[in-house]
């Protein structure tokens, strides 16, 4: 059995201050005018639209939800490993994907590993956009087309198999190992989260 992948947990202080500062560089190159989440991308999603909000209109940037999964479990093991199919688990509906023509959308996604899924989003979201846009005249296609930016809390730093298109901006929060990820919104006992999480960063300064 393959070795599991050291376990870092980070509390939602971490996360939330991540999200902030990547805030700041996003309004600054995209701007977007909707979020679409990937599963469990709706928190950071949900905290991203607080720090986006424009400071003079105070309009809230609509959040879509899509699900997709990657993951499976691993019998005899409490991790799992990356699996070979995306699975959809919800997707946006026909009018859903209408409204994205000729806005700027951010897919938010808490990790990206190996970026097999942000992958798929985007490519899927693209196909639908480009029959949606077949359905117009030819002189208004352009201008309704849709652009695509991707954010993830954490990217990391290993070789990916999925390839983003070029004119697709990439924001990444904070730039990790090859670890595994445990969020408090998957915590059962979010005190001995936190309280793993303190151990995690005691650890790391014992080794540094």
């Amino acid at each position: 059995m393959a070795a599991e992948c050291p376990h870092v947990h980070a509390t939602y202080n971490e996360i939330h201050t991540i999200i902030k500062e990547s805030a700041a560089k996003i309004s600054q190159s995209f701007k977007p005018d909707v979020l679409i989440a990937i599963g469990c991308g709706f928190f950071p999603a949900r905290v991203l639209r607080t720090f986006l909000k424009d400071p003079l209109t105070k309009k809230n940037i609509p959040i879509r939800a899509i699900g997709l999964s990657l993951y499976e479990p691993l019998a005899e093991t409490s991790a799992e490993q990356i699996g070979k199919e995306v699975i959809r688990t919800q997707w946006l509906t026909a009018d859903g994907t209408k409204s994205l023509l000729g806005r700027k959308a951010l897919v938010v996604d808490e990790i990206d590993d190996s970026r097999t899924t942000l992958q798929y989003a985007i490519s899927e979201l693209q196909k639908d956009i480009e029959l949606h846009l077949l359905d117009l005249p030819e002189s208004e296609r352009e201008a309704n087309r849709t652009e695509f930016a991707a954010f993830v809390v954490h990217n990391k730093t290993k070789p990916k198999a999925g390839i983003l298109p070029p004119n697709v901006p990439y924001f990444a929060g904070a730039e990790v190992g090859d670890v595994w990820l445990d969020y408090p919104w998957e915590a059962l006992d979010i005190e001995e989260h936190d309280q793993l999480a303190a151990q995690d960063r005691l650890n790391t300064q014992v080794h540094s």
